[in-house]
């Protein structure tokens, strides 16, 4: 399979190329710097994303909105529909995102990133990628497009392949922890890019 990968050296992005490709997948990373062997496009630019994607089999998006205390979630709208637009005139169908895990739901109607111990630090960035997720479902019914959020708690760790899957509500371990590898959650979104079990909705990783 051919991949573009919007967003290939953060935390996720590195580890989702490193999975696809010691399976044998062919990886084209894009990145804002073009730095690491990447090609340099903004996914805000629909006609840069168009002329990358063009020959591909999917795009996965891993972008996160700014972290420097300006607005997130203009930006990251806009990386959003830039890419959705990108493959559009490239002719593209398949779209993974990497998604957050705010949006989760730990009671019905009320989301992970609407509770009051949810931290303030990453409040912006999670209400943000909450508001991409409503972007998606309800502007990209014309592609076939997975969001895949995390675990309340990603972090770089082992590969252990034993993860359970879920769709809108938040997975929590029997401590009551919610956590994932940033490795066990590439295999899921490469998982999900071979079997398209999830198409036309979200879905979570969790431990």
């Amino acid at each position: 399979m051919r991949i573009l990968l919007i967003g290939a050296t953060g935390m996720i992005g590195q580890r989702v190329a490193d999975e696809a490709r010691r399976r044998g997948h062919e990886v084209t990373g894009v990145t804002r710097s073009g730095t690491g062997g990447t090609a340099k496009a903004e996914a805000s630019d629909a006609d840069a994303v168009a002329a990358l994607a063009k020959g591909q089999d999917a795009v996965v998006l891993a972008v996160a909105p700014p972290r420097d205390g300006s607005e997130a979630t203009g930006p990251l709208l806009a990386s959003g529909r830039g890419t959705l637009a990108g493959l559009r005139a490239a002719g593209v169908r398949r779209l993974v995102v990497v998604g957050g895990a705010g949006s989760l739901e730990v009671a019905p109607g009320v989301r992970l990133v609407d509770t009051p111990e949810f931290p303030d630090l990453y409040k912006a960035e999670a209400l943000a990628q909450g508001e991409l997720l409503e972007v998606i479902r309800a502007e990209a019914g014309d592609l076939d497009w997975t969001y895949i959020s995390p675990a309340a708690a990603i972090e770089p760790g082992e590969r252990t392949g034993t993860f359970r899957l879920g769709g809108d509500q938040l997975l929590t371990d029997a401590e009551g922890n919610s956590r994932i590898s940033a490795e066990d959650y590439a295999i899921a979104l490469v998982d999900e890019l071979e079997k398209n079990e999830a198409v036309g909705r979200r879905i979570t990783v969790a431990y």
